[in-house]
């Protein structure tokens, strides 16, 4: 088992900046990607960015890239999520994932946070 408990969620202007962070316990956080998904009242869960075990290898949606950067701290347990010039449909519960091999698909992830709100509104 990972249990997974995110923070860093909160309310924010449009252009303002957000870091994300979750922490990690239960069996060895190094052997596993990581990843950040969000859901917006009404939508589909859907993915963010990930990240891989080591760190070498991090992946992006389209209309994150630029905005967001993933990193983790395998010393720490610690995986983050900066955001950057947020917009409004921004806005959203994000969750933190945790897979032997994160994809883009909410189907195949094995652990999840809590989730962290994150509104963005003037």
């Amino acid at each position: 088992q990972v249990q997974l408990v995110e923070s860093g969620g909160g309310l924010v202007q449009p252009g303002d900046s957000l870091r994300l962070s979750c922490v990690a316990s239960g069996r060895t956080f190094s052997r596993y990607d990581m990843g950040w998904f969000r859901q917006a009242p009404g939508k589909e869960r859907e993915f963010v960015a990930a990240i891989s075990w080591s760190g070498g290898n991090s992946y992006y949606a389209d209309s994150m890239k630029g905005r967001f950067t993933i990193s983790r701290d395998n010393a720490k347990n610690t995986v983050y999520l900066q955001m950057n010039s947020l917009k409004p449909e921004d806005t959203a519960v994000y969750y933190c994932a945790a897979d032997p091999r994160v994809t883009p698909m909410p189907d195949d992830i094995d652990y999840w946070g809590q989730g962290t709100q994150v509104t963005v509104s003037s």
